[in-house]
């Protein structure tokens, strides 16, 4: 099993930036993939970016050039940095780990945390 927390959501105004962080903790080793969803009010979830333990990264259309990924594999955390927030990017964000070629579904699902962004 892997824990999940999440930190780092708020309001901030268009043109903001916010920094998510999520600590994995549990069964670690088992962790490949690490990501971030989000999901809008009325919305399905869907992936804004993602991270494999050796770096490579996958990101939404949406967000490519706002948004970095990082993550310390030392500190088992992954991380969102989000710049020029603009109010179509609030709603809740999940973190999720999982191992190599799993759907994120296969993984573990943080608690989620708002992203709130006012016009």
């Amino acid at each position: 099993q892997v824990q999940l927390v999440e930190s780092g959501g708020g309001l901030v105004q268009a043109g903001g930036s916010l920094r998510l962080s999520c600590a994995a903790s549990g069964s670690i080793f088992s962790i490949n993939v690490m990501g971030w969803y989000r999901q809008a009010p009325g919305k399905q979830r869907v992936l804004v970016a993602a991270i494999t333990s050796g770096g490579s990264t996958n990101y939404a259309d949406s967000v490519r050039g706002r948004f970095t990924i990082s993550r310390d594999n030392a500190k088992n955390t992954v991380y969102l940095q989000m710049n020029s927030l603009k109010p179509e990017d609030t709603a809740v964000y999940y973190c999720n780990a999982r191992p190599a070629g799993a759907s994120p579904n296969f993984g573990s699902w943080g608690q989620g945390t708002q992203v709130t962004v006012s016009s």
